[in-house]
């Protein structure tokens, strides 16, 4: 079962799931969980892993797999338009693995470094000296006063997308492991009351997918105005390999993004109503016309 099958499976069991105490506003499916307190207040959680061999190389400098670490999951708060608020961390390290406090100190500074401390977590050995190093960080967020979640499922006819910078070529450039989670975009996206976001972890064509099946419409993308990577060899590699970390963002002609706190690219595309007979999804228009299925076009993690 590849992983957009198994999201599918985990989206449909959590369909009627209930807290204990508060609310569920947004459950599996989206960037965060959203939680109402009982005394209203709105919580952001997300959790994301890290697996050497996966998202690092062994020889990857222990700093820069720490920060990957931690901003991971901060991307996903920058994608509500929330704020970081604290982190927790597992780590699974390889048997006799000499690195532990330098790995954990680096892990501490990146969560200060976006105001999410690590508050807590847990550490276990494995039994096997070659089993990949494994990091899991969970981050709770809130939202800026006055203002929701961005979901991914709010993008509406007419509405345009736009992307916060280049995609493609983020394994080449060692951008994965630098990206800057973008929360003041996520932040002023909230405060513009923009339609739909999320960050592109999985490559734009599974992500404009999956924001086009949330929202019931359909995605045009244009290949001709997509920002590449120099490093990407065409169109369909860049919005394939995923990991870039970016904002997708869809907003209404209406939107005014030249108060942006950082120039957004775009439009790239238009977002349609999902005509009857048709099922919601996103296509890429290449340089000679020809529709091309996004959600096919993407990167298993």
């Amino acid at each position: 079962m590849d992983e957009s099958r198994l999201h599918d499976h985990i989206y449909a069991r959590s369909a009627s799931l209930t807290l204990g105490a508060g609310e569920l506003l947004v459950g599996p499916g989206d960037d965060c969980a959203v939680t109402r307190s009982p005394s209203g207040e709105l919580h952001l959680l997300t959790v994301d892993q890290l697996v050497e061999g996966r998202h690092f190389k062994p020889d990857t400098d222990l700093d820069l797999i720490a920060r990957k670490a931690i901003a991971r999951s901060v991307s996903d708060i920058a994608a509500m338009g929330g704020i970081p608020a604290w982190a927790l961390g597992t780590g699974v390290l390889p048997k006799g693995y000499q690195h532990a406090d330098m790995l954990f100190d680096a892990m501490h500074r990146w969560a200060n470094h976006w105001h999410c401390p690590l508050i807590g977590g847990d550490i276990a050995s494995h039994s096997r000296e070659d089993h990949p190093l494994t990091l899991t960080v969970t981050v709770g967020g809130v939202m800026p006063a006055a203002t929701m979640p961005v979901l991914r499922s709010g993008a509406k006819p007419g509405d345009l997308l736009y992307v916060t910078a280049q995609i493609g070529g983020s394994f080449e450039s060692a951008w994965h492991l630098r990206f800057e989670p973008r929360l003041d975009v996520g932040q002023w996206a909230a405060r513009t009351n923009a339609h739909a976001m999320m960050d592109l972890s999985d490559g734009l064509g599974r992500d404009v997918h999956r924001i086009a099946t949330a929202s019931g419409v359909r995605i045009e993308l244009d290949a001709t105005k997509l920002p590449l990577s120099h490093r990407c060899d065409g169109w369909q590699q860049a919005v394939s390999e995923g990991e870039d970390y970016e904002l997708l963002v869809a907003l209404g002609p209406e939107h005014n993004i030249d108060d942006c706190p950082m120039q957004l690219l775009g439009p790239i595309g238009r977002v349609a109503a999902c005509e009857q007979g048709r099922s919601p999804g996103a296509v890429i228009i290449d340089p000679y016309g020809k529709a091309h299925d996004a959600s096919s076009m993407g990167w298993d993690h």
